[in-house]
């Protein structure tokens, strides 16, 4: 793999059991949200209601991991929800899930379906390598903030994805920046996906698997390596 992916000692104190799964993607084609990706985000949603059987999803065991995480480094979680929590409860609401692109749409199914925090970057606006970190509190985060592109910064102790010219993602999973999102223009990308116990190794696998399918379907002649747990 040639984008490198690093998780810090001081994140790992925090979370011991914490594995993460990227799908390498060269080659993709991107567009609007068709009816194929329409179908995904359907089924998910459907899977989802299935496994929580009209629980919430933060009493799911898979969201609930992710709740102490987030209080362990220092995060509200009931009000900076980790992706997969967020994206579930607004598959369960009635207005469902945004249709974004294809590439979103399709990383955001294997969210819901699995429970699992799925994000995508495009390869070709990283600088150097990924990093999961403790932040310092001066990186640069740029975001979109009333519709204008701001800058922000992540709170001392923050666990956020950055690479060599800032922050990717803040709080872990909750909010990912403009630079490095995928858009209907990027052809080349890795997908992380992160899990927490109770999830196990293999079932990152599968949700991987998964995701790699769904992108093989959407952009045939797509090159994917499936980078496991780790």
């Amino acid at each position: 793999m040639t984008l490198t992916l690093t998780v810090s000692d001081e994140v790992r104190a925090i979370a011991p059991g914490f594995t993460h799964l990227a799908v390498e993607a060269h080659g993709l084609v991107n567009g609007p949200s068709d009816t194929r990706s329409a179908a995904l985000l359907d089924d998910a949603a459907r899977r989802l209601a299935e496994r929580l059987d009209g629980r919430a999803p933060h009493e799911d065991p898979r969201i609930a991991a992710w709740r102490k995480v987030y209080t362990a480094f220092g995060a509200k979680p009931s009000r900076t929800r980790n992706s997969a929590e967020a994206l579930a409860r607004r598959a369960l609401a009635d207005g469902g899930l945004p249709r974004i692109n294809l590439l979103v749409d399709a990383y955001n199914a294997i969210s819901v379906a699995h429970l699992v925090p799925v994000g995508g970057e495009d390869t070709d606006h990283i600088e150097g390598g990924m990093r999961l970190i403790r932040a310092k509190g001066d990186e640069p985060f740029p975001t979109v903030a009333g519709g204008e592109e701001a800058v922000e910064h992540p709170e001392p102790g923050e666990v956020v994805w950055c690479d060599d010219e800032g922050v990717t993602c803040r709080r872990w999973n909750w909010r990912q920046g403009v630079r490095t999102r995928l858009t209907e223009e990027s052809v080349n990308a890795v997908f992380l996906l992160e899990g927490l116990a109770p999830m196990t190794n293999g079932e990152l696998d599968a949700a991987g698997a998964e995701l790699a399918a769904s992108l093989e379907r959407l952009s045939p002649g797509v090159r994917i390596t499936v980078h496991g747990p780790r």
